[in-house]
This record gives structure tokens, C-alpha cells and sequence, in this order.
């Protein structure tokens, strides 16, 4: 609990109302500078245009935006193409404030916040992106106005990413990633595929935006995240440079820096090899600890950039043929770093990394599918099945997107909702910056290389899985007010998914809370007996089970 409200204290602050002056002055600069009015060519349910540049909606659900320009154009079509989905995305983030502190009173004292945390972000977001952002965030929804200035709010949810790297525990991050070359790949040549399991809600994953930027300067490249964010989580670029993040283990960061999602940005568009990612990424100070994974058709294969506020380090595969990356680091640099012993011992990181080596034992030849299937595994090791949603798994069942990249081929993959089960769909780099104009209203995707859907999104267990989510925030809710569980809504719950350590350990301390303990043992002992996510899990477990001991002892 006291994570999720030190986590809801600085999200809450990134809508603060107190006025960063240094920020508001340079907004009021770029006002002085002329700019262009914009006005829609062409406007339906899935496709808006304004000259080239355009937003499409396409048949498997996600957001192809298409922009071109200088820093300030990209952003102001950004801006007008978006303006809907970017007011979404505002809600859906700005909800979360409030499922976390639902007191009003509450929201306004941590706001306040920001003018500590947050006073000196604009300086470390180089001049082009602020203008961008600038450009962008005239198009926000004015009902975060009063909490904000509108510019001052989008710089600030640019490091939203980052803070969700400070809070791992709580689910937010847990990204996958491998890249293979050589004797592992079906042609010898790099494929890289990766989940980003960012979570912050269902509505905030519900948007998928495929963002296609042709810039005045450097290379042009395709990112996918959501809209209201020109930083990059995951993408590639038209020299087949690749970049994806996966959080490393952070300290509560008390005041903003770079955003990683800028850095990664900044790489994309101007790097097409490893020494120019380095230089790029080396000149940034940021305030979370991060692994890039670059992957590039030039080398035609992948490194780590492990980062963090006072370290910096290169990580290159002992092996010969593929690289693996978790949420940890694994570079001699950080061998003895504490925090990151910690992530080891305590987190799920290691036992992912184990999993993505078994499949890479077992998998050989790699395709794009064969990565898909890997992605797309909800199984633990040895293919022991887990529980639905557990983060042990590749496939969590909470991914905000998976993507496949084969560098050389400039070729991308990405995952239709939900999750990563659905189709994978297929991005041609080499088409889409040909300098051809492209078809009106049509996809800008290669279909004919799509990778179809997870058959799992037919079954019965997928429909179980998701009944059990919707049940399992009513049973969340009912513990923390302390509300009575009928014995057949656990057991409805339970079956659901009946696999699933955390079942039964929430039924557990709901009859011990009660001192009904006998069936709390008996629930406990349940929850030991399955593969619980991490260490600290395990200890809780291990604790409720000696004080009911120690009580049956002193009878």
C-alpha cells in the first residue's frame, strides 16, 4: 500500500497548478514565433488528413499517424490529427489519480509537489522536442487546464514513463526482450522481438498509436506508443537502428531529468549505429535506471545501453548469436550495485531471463511467428502453467504492446489489442518512406505478412480470464473497505483461475483477518504450493502461515 501511495503522490504531481516560471517563459517565447493555422483537408470516423500528413484508424484497430516537418509542424499536426485520442489518453492517466487517492483534498496537497519535483524538466528536454511538445500540446482538452498549463503538463507526462520505472511492485513494468542473429535466425540476420508491459490501466492501452514521422533533420522512423507522447518506447528507423526500453530497478526519483522515452527518441532519430546511440545516450542525465536495447541492420545484431543517475555501461552477449534482456542489469558495472542485486534476488527479472533462454534453447531458426509464439507464452519453465496474469510469465496478459523488428529488412510487427494476442501487424519501412504519396484513407501496413491472432483469444480460458479480472478488482475493493466475500464469490473467483498463486493468498488473509484460521492455512498452503511471482510474495506467504502455526502452538 505505501508504494501505490508514494506512486499515486507523483503522478498526482505532474498535474500540479503551481506555476514553473522557467517553463511558462519559454512557452511564451514560442508563442511570439509565427504560427501556422491548421485546418483539416479530410475528416470521417477513421481518417483525418491535413495536407500529406494524416491519421487512420485501421481494420485491426490500431492508430496510423503519418507527420512530417520541423519540430514545431510535427508537433502541431501531431496536435490536430490526435486532438481526440490525445484527450483520451489525458483521462485515462489523470483516472488513475483517483482510483489511487480518491480524496480531493488529498490530490491537492501532493500536487503541489511538482514545483520541487519538477521545476527544472524543460532544461533537460533538448530545444526541438520542447517545441514539438509546444506545438503538440496547443491541441490538449482544456479539462486538466486549471490542475495545469497545458504545455507544462505534456512536458511533465513525458516522465510518467520513468515513474512508473521507480514503482515496479506495482506491476507497472516488466518488459521482455531478445534479439537474435546468425545460426539463431531463419535467415542470419537480426530479429529482435519485445512486450512492453507498461500498465496503467485498460482505457490507457485501448489506443495503440503507430507514430510514422518524417523530420526535417536525421533519419525518419516508426514508434508505437500513445498519443500525447512524441518520446519513443519502442521503434525503428529508416537506416534499421532499433530501440526498446526495459526498466532496471530505481530509487523514488526526487527530481526530473531527461525523460528516457526523450533519450530513446533522440537515438532513433539520429543514430544508425551502436557508437552513435552511445555518444547520443551517454550525453543525457536521466533519473531512472534503464536497458536500451539497440539493435542495428548496419552491425546486424543487438546491445544493451544500461543506464541509471550515476552509471553508464555497454553489455554485449558473451554468445555469439542472440542477446537477452529483462529488468535487470548485466554488465560487470553493475554487479555490485545494490539496487540492482536486489531486482535480482527479489523480483521476477532473473526468472523471465531464464525463460527466454529455455525458448531460445528450444526454438531454433527464428522467424517473425516463432518470436510472436514466444511473446505470446503464458507459461512458466518447463512450460509449467502458472496462473493467468502472472508476472513470471512472458506474457503477462497486461502488455501494453508487443514488437517484432528485422532490421535489415526494414520490417516491423505490432500487436493489435488485446495485449499481444492480437494480429500482428506488418510495417514495411522501405514502402513507407519510398517518398511515393500514400493512398488516402487506406492502411499504411503490408497485411499480406500480418501474423495472425493467438488462438487463445477463442477460448474458454481467455472469456475465464477476463471475468477473473473484473472480479478480482470487485474482491480488491471489498478487502479494502472490509467488506463480508460470500464463500461462493471466492469460489466462483477461484476457478476463474485456479492456478493462480494470488487467489488463494487473498483468501487467505480474508479469513485470517476474521481469525478464522484454520481455512486460512489452508488457503495459504494453496497459495505456497504454486509458483508465486517474487520473493517478497513468498515472504508474506511464509509470514501469515507462522502466525497461524505460533497460534495453533500457544493453544
Amino acid at each position: 500500500m505505501m508504494k501505490k501511495y508514494w506512486l499515486a503522490i507523483w503522478i498526482a504531481s505532474l498535474f500540479s497548478s503551481c506555476a514553473l516560471n522557467g517553463a511558462l517563459k519559454e512557452k511564451a517565447k514560442f508563442e511570439k514565433q509565427a504560427i501556422p493555422t491548421l485546418r483539416l483537408a479530410d475528416s470521417t470516423d477513421n481518417y483525418l488528413s491535413i495536407d500529406s500528413n494524416f491519421l487512420f484508424h485501421n481494420a485491426q484497430g490500431l492508430w496510423e499517424l503519418y507527420v512530417s516537418g520541423n519540430p514545431m509542424e510535427l508537433g502541431l499536426k501531431t496536435g490536430i490529427l490526435t486532438q481526440s485520442l490525445y484527450a483520451y489518453q489525458e483521462r485515462a492517466f489523470f483516472s488513475k489519480i483517483q482510483e489511487f487517492i480518491p480524496s480531493q483534498r488529498k490530490q491537492k496537497w501532493m500536487m503541489k509537489l511538482t514545483k520541487v519535483y519538477n521545476r527544472n524538466i524543460h532544461k533537460y528536454i533538448p530545444i526541438a522536442y520542447r517545441k514539438e511538445i509546444f506545438g503538440l500540446s496547443r491541441y490538449a482538452s482544456p479539462r486538466y487546464d486549471s490542475l495545469m498549463d497545458p504545455y507544462q503538463r505534456n512536458l511533465f507526462l513525458h516522465g510518467a514513463h520513468d515513474l512508473g520505472h521507480a514503482f515496479q511492485d506495482l506491476a507497472l513494468v516488466g518488459c521482455s526482450s531478445l534479439a537474435a542473429w546468425g545460426p539463431k535466425s531463419a535467415d542470419g540476420e537480426l530479429i529482435i522481438g519485445r512486450n512492453f508491459d507498461f500498465y496503467a490501466g485498460d482505457d490507457f492501452s485501448h489506443n495503440k498509436l503507430i507514430t510514422i514521422v518524417k523530420p526535417d533533420s536525421g533519419y525518419s522512423f516508426l514508434s508505437v506508443g500513445w498519443a500525447g507522447m512524441i518520446g519513443v518506447v519502442s521503434g525503428m528507423n529508416s537506416a534499421g537502428l532499433t530501440v526498446t526500453l526495459n526498466a532496471g530497478k530505481s530509487s523514488i526519483p526526487w527530481a526530473a531529468k531527461t525523460p528516457i522515452s526523450i533519450v530513446a527518441r533522440e537515438i532513433l532519430q539520429y543514430a544508425r549505429n551502436f557508437k552513435e546511440a552511445i555518444v547520443i545516450a551517454k550525453k543525457h542525465p536521466i533519473f531512472i535506471s534503464e536497458s536500451l536495447m539497440i539493435g542495428s541492420a548496419d552491425e546486424d545484431r543487438a546491445i544493451l545501453i544500461e543506464m541509471s543517475p550515476h552509471k553508464f555501461a555497454v553489455f554485449e552477449s558473451d554468445n555469439a548469436n542472440y542477446l537477452l534482456c529483462t529488468n535487470h542489469f548485466q554488465s560487470s558495472t553493475y554487479q555490485s550495485d545494490k539496487r540492482n542485486q536486489k531486482q535480482i534476488e527479489e523480483s521476477h527479472s532473473v526468472y523471465r531471463h531464464q525463460l527466454l533462454t529455455e525458448q531460445l534453447q528450444q526454438q531454433d531458426k527464428l522467424t517473425a511467428p516463432k518470436v510472436a509464439a514466444i511473446l505470446r507464452d503464458r507459461n512458466g519453465l518447463k512450460n509449467k502453467e502458472i496462473g493467468y496474469g502472472n508476472e513470471k510469465a512472458l506474457n503477462q496478459l497486461l502488455a501494453h504492446h508487443g514488437v517484432i523488428f528485422q532490421p535489415k529488412k526494414r520490417l516491423v510487427w505490432i500487436s493489435a489489442n488485446p495485449y499481444q494476442l492480437g494480429e500482428f501487424v506488418c510495417y514495411d519501412l522501405n514502402k513507407i518512406f519510398d517518398n511515393k504519396a500514400h493512398r488516402p484513407a487506406s492502411t499504411l501496413a503490408n497485411t499480406a505478412l500480418n501474423i495472425p491472432q493467438d488462438t487463445f483469444l477463442n477460448s474458454k480460458a481467455y472469456r475465464d480470464y477476463e471475468e477473473y479480472r473484473k472480479r478480482d478488482r470487485i474482491i480488491d475493493h471489498k478487502l479494502k473497505s472490509d467488506q463480508e466475500i460470500t464463500e461462493s464469490e471466492w469460489q466462483e473467483y477461484q476457478k476463474l483461475n485456479p492456478l493462480f498463486w494470488a487467489v488463494y493468498y487473498k483468501r487467505g488473509t480474508y479469513y485470517f483477518e476474521r481469525k478464522r484460521y484454520e481455512e486460512a492455512l489452508k488457503q495459504l498452503q494453496q497459495a505456497d504450493s504454486c509458483e508465486v511471482t517474487t520473493l517478497v510474495d513468498r515472504k508474506n506467504i511464509a509470514s501469515y502461515i507462522h502466525k497461524i502455526e505460533k497460534k495453533g502452538d500457544n493453544r
